[in-house]
């Protein structure tokens, strides 16, 4: 499985950017796909999961209602779309694979679930 995201850049806060995950080497429906951020200094954390089977999402609370994950099949991508940016929002994103089906929670959280790592891309968020 190969992993690779774009889409990172500068915005100010309130503004929207989507991120993109390019999906390739799947050999099922049984993925579990993730997107996490680490911020300067700090853990890699979660942000949001998606089901490649059912499409089904999970978010992490600080995200919700402002990031929306999706998988655009055509294109084998998974979208992270991220509006009313914060400054905390600030950090390098990293999507993830992981060869697991079952419930998103609790282990779509953990990045140890993860098999496979794309690199990151990194969004920065001024006020």
């Amino acid at each position: 499985v190969q992993l690779q995201a774009s889409g990172g850049g500068s915005a100010q806060a309130g503004d929207s950017l989507r991120l993109s995950c390019a999906v390739s080497g799947l050999t099922s429906d049984g993925y579990m796909m993730g997107w996490f951020r680490q911020a300067p200094g700090k853990e890699r954390k979660f942000v949001a999961a998606i089901k490649w089977s059912d499409s089904s999402t999970y978010y992490t609370d600080s995200v919700k209602g402002r990031f929306t994950i999706s998988k655009d099949t055509p294109d084998s991508m998974i979208i992270l779309q991220m509006t009313d940016l914060k400054p905390d929002d600030t950090a390098v994103y990293y999507c993830a694979a992981a060869a697991r089906s079952g419930s998103l929670w609790p282990s779509a959280l953990v990045s140890n679930t993860y098999d496979f790592w794309g690199q990151g891309t990194e969004v920065t968020v001024s006020s």
